[in-house]
C-alpha cells in the first residue's frame, strides 16, 4: 500500500511539472512569496505579474509566513489604497507611518539567525528593510528580482497591461496562491528547519524559509 502511495505521489509530481512546464503563467506579485510561488516560477516558460486588478487584502500581495520559534507567523506590509476599494495593485502606496520594516527584519533575524545560511544572505536582503519604500508593487518587484539572483534563477519577468478576468494561453495564478487555502499542485517535499523539532515541518513558507536553509541547493529543490 505504501509503495503504491509512493508511485502515485511520484506520478502526480511528473504530471504537475509536465503541465506548466514551459508555459506561460499568470501570477499576482506577492511579499516574499511562499515556496510554491516560485516552484511555479522555477518551471514556467514565461511569467505574467498582474498589475492592474483591483487590490485583494488578506493575501500574499502585501505578507508573508515565516517560521519563528512559536510555529509559523504572519509579516504583512501596511498599505493605502489612495482610490478606496477601487485601488488597483500597481497603485497600492506603502504606509511609512509605522516602523514595519524594522519590526520585519527583526522577526527575520530572530526566526532564522541560527540557519545555515541567513550570515551568507543576510548582507543582500538588509537594505530592503532600512530604505524607504513608496509603492507596493515596486518594492516587491524589487526584492523578489534579488532573490531570484540569490537563488540563481533565470527568469524573464513581464507586467500586464491590462486586466482580464479570464485571460486566454495563459495559467492563471492569480487567485490560487492564498493563505487562506492550501495550494496542492505542487505538494511540498521535506527539508531541515530550525524548528521541526519543536513543531514540525511546515511547508509553504516564504522563500527566504527555503533560501536560509538549503542556500545553494534552493534553485535544485524549486526544480526537482
Amino acid at each position: 500500500m505504501l509503495h503504491l502511495f509512493f508511485v502515485d505521489y511520484v506520478f502526480f509530481m511528473e504530471l504537475c511539472k509536465l503541465m506548466i512546464t514551459n508555459k506561460s503563467i499568470l501570477l499576482s506579485t506577492a511579499y516574499l512569496p511562499p515556496v510554491h510561488y516560485f516552484a511555479i516560477m522555477a518551471k514556467a516558460g514565461n511569467v505574467f505579474i498582474e498589475q492592474y486588478e483591483t487590490y485583494s487584502k488578506q493575501t500574499y500581495r502585501n505578507r508573508c509566513e515565516i517560521y519563528s520559534a512559536n510555529g509559523k507567523i504572519p509579516l504583512a506590509i501596511p498599505v493605502h489604497k489612495p482610490s478606496g476599494n477601487h485601488t488597483i495593485t500597481k497603485d497600492i502606496i506603502v504606509s511609512n507611518h509605522e516602523k514595519w520594516q524594522l519590526l520585519h527584519w527583526r522577526a527575520i533575524k530572530t526566526a532564522y539567525a541560527n540557519s545555515p545560511f541567513f550570515l551568507y544572505y543576510q548582507d543582500e536582503l538588509e537594505p530592503f528593510f532600512r530604505e524607504k519604500v513608496s509603492g507596493l508593487l515596486d518594492f516587491n518587484t524589487k526584492l523578489m528580482g534579488a532573490i531570484l539572483d540569490m537563488i540563481g534563477l533565470k527568469i524573464k519577468i513581464d507586467y500586464t497591461t491590462d486586466f482580464v478576468m479570464e485571460p486566454d494561453e495563459v495559467l492563471d495564478y492569480r487567485w490560487k496562491i492564498t493563505p487562506k487555502k492550501m495550494f496542492d499542485e505542487f505538494p511540498a517535499k521535506g527539508y531541515y528547519q530550525s524548528f521541526n523539532e519543536k513543531h514540525g515541518f511546515i511547508p509553504n513558507l516564504s522563500i527566504i524559509d527555503l533560501l536560509f536553509h538549503l542556500g545553494p541547493e534552493t534553485g535544485d529543490y524549486l526544480r526537482g
